[in-house]
């Protein structure tokens, strides 16, 4: 079972997205999968026990709650037992005005709660066997909303949360025109992009025309947006640039998708379409119209 919507309205500054992903396993189960987003998280996980190669280290993950910082390529994981994890996608930006913590030092990076001066019972003890997702996902935003006011937390900057919603509706823009467009230099918006997505610009753009690629693989993108294929030189392109993040082919990729990169994207996507306008906030999603089919093996 997964369940995402948008934020509290209160939240949005900081907030992009809320989830919660629940899976029945027995607790010997084990399976590979991959974390890999454009946004900066808050996690609990629960009962699973999740083992995750970092930049600069092997982390051991269960019954706790932790920050994620964004990729620029996929990290591999591996857990066992039954999933049940809440989370909050943070926007660009806001995890320095909530943690003090730069998005450019998070990158492929994950700090446990204690790690960044919160007690991780604040927020792990927030679930409850048989809480419902949506209680459990009000809590979450309740504590948030306290964290905010308690810390005295300022907005993100603006600039950084345009980039992202124009990396949203065009990956194949020029980073010049976008500045022009704000009123800014190039190297004002190369210097706060780094800072709030640890990424350059362009890279910023490339990552997002990969993940864009990424959903429609899996089944959970548009299927009328057809411009997704056609972002690339060639196909020689396409491949590169999708082997080089995923570190697989587009077409192996597609054939050993995973659920849980799948719920990633399809809550980055379902995000992307409200954000553009192309969907109301709690519509029927385009891949939701027809059952969805799994990899044939």
């Amino acid at each position: 079972m997964s369940f995402n919507r948008s934020p509290a309205d209160d939240l949005s500054p900081w907030v992009g997205r809320v989830m919660v992903a629940i899976t029945h396993a027995t607790p010997d189960a084990a399976a590979n999968g991959v974390l890999c987003n454009d946004a900066a998280y808050v996690r609990t996980a629960v009962d699973a026990h999740w083992t995750v190669e970092t930049a600069d280290r092997t982390m051991d993950i269960s019954g706790q709650t932790f920050l994620c910082g964004q990729h620029d390529h996929a990290m591999p994981l591996q857990y066992k037992g039954p999933i049940k994890v809440a989370g909050m996608m943070l926007r660009p930006g806001a995890m320095r005005a909530l943690f003090g913590v730069n998005d450019g030092t998070m990158l492929q990076r994950i700090s446990y709660f204690n790690e960044i001066g919160i007690p991780d019972k604040e927020v792990t003890g927030l679930y409850h066997p048989g809480i419902e997702a949506s209680t459990w996902l009000e809590k979450l935003e309740h504590w948030l909303r306290q964290h905010i006011v308690r810390s005295e937390a300022p907005l993100p900057d603006p600039l950084s949360q345009r980039f992202e919603e124009a990396a949203f509706a065009d990956p194949n823009q020029s980073v010049t025109d976008f500045a022009d467009q704000h009123c800014v230099t190039t190297r004002t918006l190369q210097r706060t992009i780094r800072r709030d997505f640890g990424l350059t610009p362009k890279q910023v753009l490339r990552r997002a025309r990969i993940l864009d690629l990424a959903a429609r693989l899996c089944g959970v993108a548009d299927e009328a947006e057809e411009e997704i294929f056609l972002r690339f030189f060639d196909q020689s392109h396409q491949i590169h640039e999708f082997t080089r993040f995923f570190g697989l082919t587009p077409h192996a990729f597609r054939a050993e998708r995973n659920a849980l990169l799948t719920l990633s994207l399809e809550i980055r996507q379902a995000r992307r379409l409200e954000l553009l306008d192309r969907i109301a906030p709690g519509a029927v999603r385009p891949w939701m119209r027809k059952p969805f089919l799994p990899k044939q093996g």
